[in-house]
């Protein structure tokens, strides 16, 4: 029963951080882009975050934020959410889903503690700027 299953692998959906000019924080901060690099749209795309990790031998979480989004045209970048700098300390984990076509795809990506910094950066595809990919 279990091995009729068929569970499709995502393939050049990802995300991104991006570190951007913040008027409202006036300095740079880091925000989280859905890159959809398929030649298919993402329909019913649901996006679930929240960052978790261990600081000075606490275990520290934040909240579940959702974000939906109806469709995201093929190649091209949805922004999902501002990454405050207290969570970058902490691992940062998006669940995302959508479907193309009939299909449901589903995954998880994390962005590990300590990684969102300008060391970890290369150029994001569609983009064009420098981020931190996680695939």
């Amino acid at each position: 029963m279990k091995s009729d299953i068929i569970i499709p692998q995502v393939e050049n959906v990802f995300l991104a951080a991006v570190q951007e000019w913040s008027d409202d924080f006036m300095e740079k901060v880091w925000y989280v882009y859905l890159v959809n690099d398929s030649d298919f749209d993402l329909d019913s795309v649901m996006v679930v975050s929240k960052a978790f990790g261990t600081l000075e031998g606490e275990m520290k979480k934040t909240s579940l934020l959702r974000h939906a989004f109806t469709k995201v045209p093929a190649v091209s970048v949805v922004k999902i959410e501002m990454l405050e700098t207290s969570v970058l300390r902490l691992n940062n984990e998006f669940m995302v889903t959508y479907f193309t076509g009939s299909t449901l795809y589903d995954k998880k990506f994390t962005f590990c503690a300590q990684t969102i910094t300008p060391d970890y950066v290369e150029e994001v595809p569609i983009l064009f700027v420098d981020g931190v990919i996680v695939r």
